[in-house]
């Protein structure tokens, strides 16, 4: 079935996209939830308005995100964690993490989801982390794990 994205669905199509999906995904998931329309001659040039708009939008937010992510990229982030012999933090450094630090530095609410992450860091050094700020703008941080436990763990074992 051919419909029209009224909505963004994630990794299938954007707002104002027109696709060729199966037609049970269409009729169960897309059409109940008006995230698709039918393609028909109106839907489709209301989604070529529609695209359009979003684009003009989007241009504007990728402005500002451009500004962020040339302040964010232009130092590394460091963030202190309790750390025992050899460099093995005891915890970890989660993108939950990275995501608070970044925010603090002035890059605005920035959510655990937008930091891409493997796993969890887990040792002290530098890493380099892509940030996703919008769907157009990726930026990658240098962050420095530093060990905040060191001292105290030397300390403990005398």
């Amino acid at each position: 079935m051919r419909v029209v994205f009224l909505d963004d669905v994630e990794n299938v199509a954007r707002a104002g996209e027109i696709k060729m999906v199966a037609d049970g995904y269409a009729r169960n998931f897309l059409l109940p939830r008006k995230l698709a329309a039918a393609a028909t001659t109106a839907t489709v040039q209301q989604a070529e308005a529609r695209a359009k708009q979003i684009a003009k939008e989007q241009e504007k937010i990728d402005e500002g995100a451009r500004a962020i992510a040339e302040k964010l990229s232009a130092s590394p982030v460091a963030i202190t964690a309790r750390a025992g012999e050899g460099g093995r933090l005891f915890g970890s450094v989660t993108a939950s993490d990275i995501a608070e630090e970044l925010g603090k530095r002035g890059a605005g609410a920035i959510e655990h989801r937008q930091v891409i992450l493997d796993g969890p860091i887990k040792e002290v050094g530098t890493y380099t982390v892509p940030v996703i700020l919008t769907r157009n703008v990726r930026t990658e941080v240098s962050v420095e794990v530093k060990a905040e436990g060191q001292v105290e763990a030397k300390a403990e074992g005398e």
